[in-house]
C-alpha cells in the first residue's frame, strides 16, 4: 500500500526495509540539528585516537532510519511513534550503507498498537536492534479524512 497500512491491515510477520548511505554531509547535518558535537563524530585526529579509530556516526543518525520506514512504509503515513529500545553493536562509519528494517511482532487490538522488532545493518552485521510501539492509523481515521 503506497500510503502505508491501517492497523487492521497489519499481520505478524509483515516487515519492511529502507537503506541509506551515510555521507560526511549527513553526520555535520545531524550534529547541528542535534547539537552533538562529540569530537568522535567531527574530528578524524581525536577519533583516530579513539577505539574505532576513526570518525563513526552518531548511532541516532542510524536509529532515525527505523523512524524512516515506520513513518513511509510500515506501517506508514499516520504512525505515532510510541516508544523505542536500542541495543548498539557496531559503529557506522562515513561511506556505510545502513539497512532499517522493521518486522511486525505483536498486535494490541484493544489499544489500537502494533510491536516491531527493529534492527539496523551494515553489510548483514547488525550494528542497532530493538523494538519500537506504534499506534498506526485506524481504518475510521482514514474514512473521516
Amino acid at each position: 500500500m503506497q500510503d502505508g497500512y491501517c492497523f487492521e491491515d497489519l499481520a505478524i510477520g509483515m516487515h519492511a526495509s529502507s537503506g541509506k548511505t551515510i555521507t560526511e554531509a549527513d553526520i555535520l547535518l545531524f550534529s547541528a540539528v542535534s547539537t552533538d558535537t562529540n569530537p568522535v563524530h567531527l574530528n578524524e585526529e581525536i577519533a583516530s585516537k579513539s577505539r574505532f579509530k576513526t570518525r563513526i556516526a552518531h548511532g541516532m543518525l542510524s536509529a532515525g532510519l527505523i523512524s524512516a520506514v515506520l513513518g513511509t512504509r510500515l506501517p506508514g503515513a499516520g504512525t505515532i511513534y510510541l516508544s523505542q529500545t536500542l541495543n548498539f553493536r557496531r559503529p557506522v562509519k562515513i561511506g556505510d550503507t545502513v539497512t532499517a528494517t522493521v518486522e511486525v511482532i505483536g498486535l494490541d487490538e484493544a489499544q489500537k498498537r502494533a510491536t516491531l522488532r527493529t534492527i539496523c545493518t551494515v553489510a548483514g552485521k547488525v550494528v542497532i536492534e530493538g523494538e519500537a510501539t506504534v499506534m498506526p492509523r485506524a481504518r475510521a481515521d482514514v474514512a473521516d479524512a
